[in-house]
């Protein structure tokens, strides 16, 4: 095999894995603090690549700055999301919140189709590629790998060093003990389903720039998303980040070694092999018995 073709097969890979992690990121901080399944969150992603295209579209809007948009919405929606309709299913059953957030997934798809129909769209803003040596970069993949990287690091960070940050990982590690030191985890709950939908907001306005978007696509999406979290292990924020760009790399290297057109099934196989060999993934722990 060329060394070059497989280089440059492995850059696109781990441009694409960033904008995985950062979708990942979102799932894991929902599933971590309140232990609910989202199967609504490709879904979301949807809902803010939409955002970018029609900001885009109708008044000209830049895309990369629309971000400043479409995030505090997906955070305004996910916020009253968790307030009426997925606080009830916090402490059920985990049947229950892959229910409900499976007929919150229906109800998306079908009102961004019956709003926006079903007709491919794209924006484009950032088109070509340059060139170190004999590699090509595509720009509006670089240029999305550098906005994601710098997301996922101010999302690590505030979830490291501020109080609300410092209170969604103490409810995440122990519920009870975290209401023992007064934190309001219902608040906490609000929160951090909000914040995951801001960072799908987030992939979805990055990945509007760099793929078509059509209304079906969350469920690609979310599994995708979910084949990160269960590769890094449910729960673990750097193993959502590390998940993603191994995700972009298998992906992208399946096409160079099988068919270009079997790459969107590697995340199916990837993910039936992780639950086989390590069903707790890369960094999470396995259930005491």
């Amino acid at each position: 095999m060329d060394l070059h073709l497989l280089t440059q097969v492995l850059v696109g890979g781990v441009l694409v894995g960033g904008i995985y992690s950062l979708v990942a990121l979102g799932l894991t901080m929902i599933f971590g603090v309140m232990r609910v399944i989202n199967i609504a969150h490709g879904e979301l992603l949807v809902l803010g690549s939409y955002i970018t295209y029609w900001l885009f579209t109708l008044l000209g809007f830049n895309p990369l700055l629309s971000l400043f948009v479409s995030m505090p919405v997906m955070f305004g929606f996910g916020y009253l999301l968790q307030r009426y309709v997925v606080r009830h299913v916090v402490d059920a059953p985990e049947l229950s919140s892959l229910l409900l957030t499976f007929g919150i997934a229906i109800f998306l798809t079908n009102a961004i189709r019956y709003v926006f129909t079903s007709d491919y769209r794209s924006v484009p803003y950032l088109t070509g590629s340059f060139y170190l040596g004999s590699i090509a970069f595509s720009i509006p993949r670089v240029v999305s790998f550098v906005i994601a990287l710098a997301i996922t690091v101010g999302a690590f960070a505030y979830l490291r060093y501020s109080r609300l940050g410092m209170a969604i990982r103490a409810t995440s590690q122990h519920r009870e003990v975290a209401m023992v030191c007064g934190i309001d985890v219902h608040r906490v709950y609000r929160y951090a389903f909000g914040f995951g939908c801001a960072l799908a907001g987030a992939g979805g306005s990055l990945m509007s720039i760099m793929f078509s978007m059509h209304p079906e696509m969350g469920a690609i999406l979310n599994l995708k998303a979910f084949c990160v979290v269960v590769l890094g292990g449910l729960g673990s924020y750097s193993g959502a980040f590390l998940g993603g760009l191994i995700l972009g790399l298998v992906e992208g290297l399946a096409a160079l070694y099988l068919a270009s057109n079997i790459s969107e099934a590697v995340a199916y196989g990837l993910l039936v092999f992780i639950l086989l060999v390590r069903p707790s993934g890369i960094f999470g722990r396995a259930e005491a018995n």
